[in-house]
Parts: structure tokens; sequence; C-alpha cells
């Protein structure tokens, strides 16, 4: 574009957009709200995205700028991806695959090393994400006793030294942070300040502390606050809000109450991959217990057929829970599942509970 007959306060705008725009990279098209997909350890993965975007997306909107809401991987390890043997690291590179219907899809990562971080963010760049996110909030003592995750709330240098190589490694994508209000107390407004001044392009804030856990309701106060805080120095990184939001009209409400950019959904997610879908998850057909269960068939096979050989099917129990529930026999059936050993058996449990169903 040229700007050689532009007044010098136009100029000044359009290179103080372009600079945001830049930094925000595909946060700054979305719609305020948006949403966000949490990354949850061996839940999100590659099957459950794939399925929440098949029956997510609208009309199977599949560009960034369309998108209304956002969807990170499961957190990989950095330090994996740099120093395990050839193995190790195919199965964790099995973690970053995803399909085009996610877009857009973030990479997260976890590590206390920025040499490792920066090589993890240049991977994500070359596989082709939309952004790189750096877990700063993972309660799990195995995370934290490497440094990592809520570790790093105890060392904001070294938090933002990881943002900043992040951000060297993928020069071309948008960084952002997921974190929570403190480590054994809220230190927000200590906190926040130190993150911002790396200008990640968005937090993502767990409005609880590590210590906390899930254990008490979330502070959805203290996102206001973060919000206020963020204003405050003039930042323009985005504040996403994450804590006990039920469905999307509770994302909007909470939104609304706090002046976040955006909300993230987590555990709601469960047995409802139609989540962010305001169409589908408001018709009869999402309801409709054969086609849940049908889905449950689909998502087992895809689980089966993407991450079988590496991932315990054990795993797709938690989600026989959520997809079997609230409808005669639904005990049973799960009784049933939990002892399913493929994707197999699960399809010719279901099958003979819905014939029978139909027969009753």
């Amino acid at each position: 574009m040229s700007t050689s007959f532009l007044y010098p306060t136009q100029f000044l705008l359009e290179v103080e957009y372009a600079t945001v725009y830049f930094m925000q990279g595909f946060w700054g098209t979305l719609p305020k709200p948006f949403f966000a997909l949490a990354p949850l350890a061996d839940v999100t993965d590659a099957a459950f995205r794939r399925i929440i975007a098949k029956y997510s997306k609208p009309d199977g909107l599949a560009t960034t700028s369309e998108a209304n809401f956002v969807m990170y991987t499961e957190f990989v390890s950095a330090d994996g991806l740099a120093l395990a043997p050839e193995e190790g690291r195919a199965k964790l590179m099995r973690d970053l695959i995803y399909s085009e219907g996610e877009r857009p899809i973030v990479a997260q990562f976890f590590s206390s090393t920025p040499e490792y971080m920066e090589k993890a963010a240049a991977l994500a760049q070359e596989l082709g994400f939309d952004g790189v996110d750096i877990n700063m909030g993972c309660p799990i003592d195995t995370i934290v006793d490497q440094g990592s995750g809520a570790a790093l709330i105890k060392n904001s240098a070294l938090a933002v030294s990881m943002i900043e190589a992040a951000q060297r490694g993928a020069p071309n994508l948008p960084v952002s942070v997921k974190t929570r209000l403190g480590y054994n107390t809220d230190i927000l407004e200590e906190w926040l300040p130190a993150l911002l001044s790396a200008k990640p392009a968005a937090i993502a804030l767990h409005a609880r502390t590590r210590k906390e856990m899930s254990k008490v309701p979330a502070h959805w106060e203290r996102i206001r606050r973060a919000v206020e805080i963020r204003n405050e120095v003039k930042s323009e990184t985005l504040i996403i809000g994450n804590g006990d939001v039920l469905d999307l009209e509770d994302a909007k409400a909470k939104a609304e109450v706090s002046g976040a950019d955006g909300v993230m959904l987590g555990r709601a997610i469960f047995g409802k991959p139609w989540l962010f879908s305001e169409t589908f998850q408001h018709s009869v057909e999402c309801w409709n217990v054969e086609k849940r269960l049908k889905v449950a068939v689909e998502h087992t096979q895809l689980f089966e057929e993407l991450l079988g050989d590496i991932k315990s099917f054990a795993i797709m129990k938690k989600h026989f829970k959520a997809y079997v529930e609230g409808f005669s026999g639904a005990k049973e059936l799960r009784m049933e599942l939990m002892e399913a050993k493929s994707a197999g058996d699960v399809e010719r449990i279901v099958e003979n509970f819905l014939s029978k169903s139909a027969l009753a």
C-alpha cells in the first residue's frame, strides 16, 4: 500500500493498526466475544478435535476469518521434541497432527527452557499452525516439577523469556499464553503486567490459582480486573476468560460481565462435540439418543485410526461416560462400553442397544 499521499496522522494510525494486526495474527480477525476450546490432556486430541470441527463449525467453515472459535492442541513437551530419541519424538509429533477443518488451530507447548521453546515454535510455524501458545497454567505435579506450566508464575523473568523465545522461533505466528491468577495466592496485579510487557497476542486466564486447582468456583471478577489492567497499561493483548463455563450462552454472559475479548470452554465439551454450534446445539437432532451414540462410535473409530497405536484405548472411557447419559438404559450401556477393547466392540455394542431399543 502506498503511503506517499497520507497525512502524517493517518499514516501513523495505519502503521499502528498494521503493527497490532501483525502481533495478533488471526486473533485480530475474530468476532468479539469469540470462543476457544481449552487444551485438555488426553481429551482434546486429534480425533476429538476433528469430531468437534465436524459438528461445531458453522456450515463446515474452515477458514480462520470465518471461524467463531479457536482450537488448541493438547500440550506438547518442547523439551521432548528437542531431546527425545526418534521414536519418542515421533509419538510427540502425533499430538501435532490436525485437519484443515480445525482452523484456527494453535499449537500449545510447555517447557522451562527458552531454547527449546524457540525450536518448538519454529516447528509449529513449519507445520502450518495458526498460532503458538505457551502453557503457564498446568497444575500437574509432573509438569510443575520441571519448572514448566504453573511453575512459571513464580518466575516472571523466565516467563517473559519464554514468550520472547517463541516469538523469535515463529516470527510469522501470533504467540499467546494460557495461565492462572497465581501459584499459591492470587498475584494478578504483578503477574499480568509482566506477561503483557512481552506483548503476547492473547492471554487465556484460568480464574483460579494453581493451589485452588478446580476445587473452588472460578473468580470471574478477576477476569474483569485483568481486562482493566490490560487497558490501564494500554496493551493490545486480548484477554480470554476461562473457568466454570457451562455453554455458549453462559460464555456470552460471562464475557458481557467481565469485558473479556473471548471465553474458553473446557469440561463443557465432554459428550457435546456440537458445543460451539448455536444452530446444532439447539436442534432436536443433537439430543437424539441414536445420533449421539453414532457420533460416539464415529469418535471411537477416529481415535483408533489416528492414535490407536500409541495411546491407550482406555482414554475413550471418559468420553463414553459423557456421551451415554440421560436416557433409559444408559447405565447398562455405559457398563458394557467400559469393557470394550476396540472401536469394533463399541460399534457392535451400540448397534445391539439401538436394535433392542427399536424393538421395545
